[in-house]
């Protein structure tokens, strides 16, 4: 092959721009700190990046955010649980101090002041939230638990109070419970100035009953007694088909009855009748003996289900306080919605116009325990923590429910306590001839046993609030135990995923980035052949054909 001078020339160009070439890309990775600057540098490296970097960022996203998001989320829950218990604590510790015999009827009202309090506080704890989503609402983060005088206004009718709200709580026989009652037959209102009334001048202590009265107390009092359930229901649910199968009719009764229904029911018991009540204004059903076996008896039949078997309560609730727990977190309900004036939307389709209501939690009436709103965080590879601590779990209406029956005892107690004082007073310094001394006596020893009745049931009722306290204290205990547990299932992740980060960056970084110190050596052997390249093609094209002729 015969090399001319113009074929050096070229091959020497061409050598020339390819150390360009080289000594571009070395100088771009240089400045980039990478391997390659587009796919088609290195496919395979670019490949490896695509996936490598996905991974980084999906590890970063399971890192940064959500394992820290459900962290705060826990954090937040275990100080309210920790608020929760110390209330809790607290309410046992008054509790324990008013169930001392010894203490006074204004002791007992500075105690169970006392209690109320922390009540509000522990049931105000339901409302904490995290970044404005309420912690212990399930997945209606953007409703509170209780009713709150913000909510009030936002909600509040034309006139006046909450939604209605027809409610269906899901009980079992072993909900019932006894009260017990003392009937002071004419002593009420009896003092030291009007004893000699003709209204008390048969009072005589045979006269004063006492007893325990079955009742199934459901979550809310100030109920109402004409709303479309025409006031309570009463149903046992058939487990095989889940509809209602035995009811059990309850007659309207009011506490400003004469006589009321607690002294309807304790002749009923004496009279072996078969009554059921229902009191609106304490949210109480009250069953005589005849009638809580039949009760109890239904329950036991073939097929029934026995102790679980459901007892099935429907009743209406309109009008609502502040602190009172919102039914949509605990039972399957109906409640009316509001337009923007704030009156009951109606839906005008139909003729008359019936007011919309929305359905809450109505798979609860189908699904045994309905259906728990877990709210879980997506940690990591199919991995998933649960958040949030429903409140169920936690704040138990029992406890609002409890302290009202130890303020209606005490109301009681105190009544009674005054007219005992007076009467003891008086019979202390009475003598037998005086001639109303036979009067008092009668009337001061049915005021005693009165008092003894009443005073023994607060003492009992104290000593229960204790082990209730306790249970409350348990389940809540329960719930600190679920939440740290989590917490430190997440802090395992958030540990692990921290560890899979960095191994994926230094894959990352081993794929993509160069050595800068072989990238240093590579351009300055390629800069000093550049220029060597340089002086050998200038020399080459100095000769031509002229140099030889």
């Amino acid at each position: 092959m015969r090399m001319t001078n113009k074929i050096m020339q070229n091959n020497s160009l061409y050598n020339i721009n390819n150390n360009k070439i080289l000594r571009d890309k070395l100088s771009t990775m240089m400045s980039t700190q990478k391997k390659i600057t587009r796919p088609s540098d290195d496919p395979i490296i670019a490949i490896r990046a695509l996936r490598l970097r996905s991974s980084v960022s999906e590890l970063t996203q399971y890192y940064e955010k959500n394992a820290k998001n459900a962290d705060s989320w826990l954090d937040v829950t275990g100080k309210a649980l920790d608020t929760a218990t110390q209330v809790l604590t607290d309410i046992s510790r008054r509790a324990n101090d008013a169930a001392n015999k010894d203490r006074k009827c204004e002791d007992l009202k500075i105690l169970l002041d006392q209690i109320k309090s922390l009540k509000n506080e522990f049931y105000s704890t339901g409302n904490v939230d995290y970044a404005g989503r309420y912690v212990f609402t399930g997945f209606r983060t953007d409703t509170t638990m209780s009713f709150t005088e913000q909510v009030e206004r936002d909600q509040k009718r034309t006139n006046g109070g909450y939604p209605n709200y027809t409610i269906h709580e899901q009980n079992t026989i072993a909900d019932f419970d006894t009260v017990n009652y003392t009937d002071v037959g004419d002593l009420d209102g009896l003092n030291i100035n009007n004893f000699t009334d003709p209204n008390y001048a048969n009072i005589a202590e045979q006269d004063i009953k006492n007893g325990d009265i079955h009742r199934l107390r459901v979550s809310y009092d100030d109920l109402d007694p004409a709303g479309p359930t025409g006031g309570v229901k009463v149903e046992m649910i058939d487990p095989a088909t889940g509809n209602p199968g035995t009811t059990f009719t309850a007659t309207n009764a009011s506490v400003g009855d004469d006589p009321d229904p607690y002294q309807q029911m304790l002749t009923a018991n004496e009279n072996n009748q078969d009554l059921i009540l229902f009191v609106p204004e304490t949210g109480e059903i009250l069953f005589s003996d005849t009638a809580y076996s039949k009760v109890e008896n239904a329950t036991k039949a073939p097929g029934a289900g026995g102790t679980s078997a459901e007892i099935r309560v429907t009743y209406d609730k309109n009008t609502w306080a502040d602190g009172d727990i919102r039914p949509e977190h605990y039972f399957a309900c109906e409640g009316t919605t509001l337009d923007e004036s704030g009156n009951v939307l109606m839906d005008d389709s139909v003729n008359p116009p019936v007011p919309v209501k929305v359905n809450y939690n109505k798979e609860y009436l189908t699904t045994a325990g309905g259906k728990k709103q877990a709210i879980e965080y997506d940690v990591g590879y199919n991995q998933k923590v649960q958040v949030n601590t429903t409140a169920d779990e936690v704040f138990s209406h029992d406890l609002d429910r409890d302290v009202e029956d130890l303020e209606n005892a005490i109301e009681r107690l105190s009544a009674i306590d005054k007219t005992f004082t007076d009467m003891e007073k008086k019979f202390k310094t009475m003598e037998e001839s005086d001639p109303n001394y036979a009067l008092v006596k009668k009337q001061y020893e049915a005021a005693e046993k009165a008092y003894s009745h009443e005073r023994e049931n607060v003492h009992n009722m104290f000593g229960r609030m204790i082990a209730k306290a306790q249970e409350y204290l348990d389940d809540t205990n329960v719930a600190v135990t679920d939440n740290g547990t989590r917490s430190q299932r997440l802090d395992l992740i958030s540990n692990r995923l921290m560890d899979q980060r960095t191994t994926f960056k230094t894959l990352q970084s081993e794929n993509e980035d160069v050595d800068i110190a072989e990238v240093v050596i590579q351009l300055s052997s390629t800069e000093l052949t550049y220029n060597a390249a340089l002086m050998a093609t200038g020399k080459i094209m100095q000769t031509s054909l002229m140099n030889y002729i």
